[in-house]
C-alpha cells in the first residue's frame, strides 16, 4: 500500500477535487468531515451513510490517484492525525474576534505549509532562470490573482525588471499576439478555469511565449498551456472568499521566485535596490 508524505495528502486530495462530480464532491466532502473516520471504517458504512453504491467510492478513491478505497482510507487516517489537518475552521457568523483571529491565521497557515510541502523546488529554479533570461515579462490575471500579480511586479522593479501587469482581457489578447519566443507570460488564477485568462496565455504559447501557470489546483485546465505549475493549496472561506488563504499561499510562491531572480545577477539587483529607494526616500516624512 502506497503511503504518501503525510503533510501533503491534504493538498493532494484537494488538488483533485475539481476533477470529480458534484455528487461525489459531496460524498468526499463528508468522508472527510465524518467524526469517527478510522482505519476500521469499511466501504460498506461508508456507502451507506452516503446512500451511494460501493463502487462509486471506490472510484471516487481511483480519481484522487488511490489504488483504491483502503490506499485513500489509511492516506486520509494518517493526514487526519496530524496537527495541520485541524488548522482549518469554517468562519462563522457568531464568532468573536479572537476566534476570529484563530481562524483566519489557522487557515493561512494551513495553507502555506502545505503549500511549501507540495513545492518543487526544480520548478522554481526553474521559473527563476526563465524570468532571469525574459526578454519581456507579462502578467495575465483578473481579479484578486491581477492583485497578486501586481505585488510581484513591484517586486521586480524595485531590482529593475520592468513587467507588465494585465487584468484586462482585450489587452491580454492584444498582447498575447505580439509575444515571441523572447517572452514570458505568468498567468495567475486560483480557480485555473477563468476563462479570459486561459485563452490569452494559449494564443501566448502558441506565439512562443515561455509560460508560467499559479493555481490552486495542479489539474485545472490552464495548466494545459504551462511549461511550469506552479501550485498553491488552500481551503476555501465562505466570508473570507475561495481564494482568501491560497492569496498568502501564492504570495510567498512569488516571493521565493523574486528571491531567486535577485541571487541570479545579485550585484544588479543590489544597485537597482539603492537607486529605487532612494528615488521614494524624500517622498517620506522626516
Amino acid at each position: 500500500m502506497a503511503m504518501m508524505d503525510p503533510k501533503a495528502i491534504g493538498a493532494h486530495i484537494r488538488m483533485l477535487k475539481p476533477g470529480l462530480t458534484a455528487l461525489e464532491h459531496k460524498v468526499l466532502d463528508n468522508i472527510i468531515a465524518k467524526p469517527d473516520f478510522s482505519e476500521q471504517t469499511s466501504l460498506k458504512e461508508i456507502a451507506e451513510e452516503n446512500q451511494v453504491s460501493e463502487a462509486m467510492i471506490v472510484k471516487i478513491a481511483k480519481k484522487l490517484n488511490f489504488n483504491g478505497f483502503r490506499e485513500f482510507r489509511a492516506n486520509l487516517v494518517l493526514y487526519r492525525q496530524l496537527d495541520i489537518s485541524r488548522l482549518f475552521s469554517e468562519i462563522s457568523p457568531d464568532d468573536n474576534m479572537e476566534q476570529l483571529i484563530n481562524k483566519v491565521f489557522g487557515n493561512s497557515v494551513q495553507a502555506l505549509e502545505e503549500t511549501k510541502v507540495i513545492l518543487n523546488p526544480h520548478d522554481l529554479n526553474h521559473a527563476a532562470d526563465l524570468l532571469a533570461h525574459a526578454g519581456e515579462i507579462l502578467m495575465f490575471g483578473m481579479g484578486g490573482s491581477a492583485i497578486i500579480a501586481e505585488d510581484l511586479a513591484h517586486k521586480f522593479l524595485r531590482i529593475g525588471i520592468r513587467s507588465q501587469v494585465l487584468r484586462d482581457t482585450h489587452l491580454m489578447m492584444m498582447s498575447a499576439t505580439v509575444c515571441t519566443e523572447k517572452s514570458l507570460v505568468i498567468a495567475i488564477s486560483h480557480s485555473g478555469r477563468t476563462i479570459d485568462v486561459i485563452e490569452a496565455l494559449h494564443l501566448a504559447k502558441s506565439y512562443g511565449a515561455k509560460t508560467i501557470v499559479v493555481t490552486n489546483y495542479a489539474t485545472s485546465p490552464i495548466t494545459a498551456y504551462a511549461d511550469i505549475t506552479l501550485s498553491s493549496t488552500s481551503q476555501g472561506s465562505m466570508f473570507l472568499g475561495e481564494n482568501a488563504a491560497a492569496r498568502v499561499a501564492m504570495l510567498n510562491i512569488l516571493d521565493v521566485i523574486f528571491v531567486a531572480v535577485t541571487q541570479r545577477n545579485l550585484k544588479r539587483s543590489e544597485d537597482f535596490l539603492i537607486r529605487t529607494r532612494a528615488a521614494v526616500q524624500e517622498k517620506r516624512v522626516k
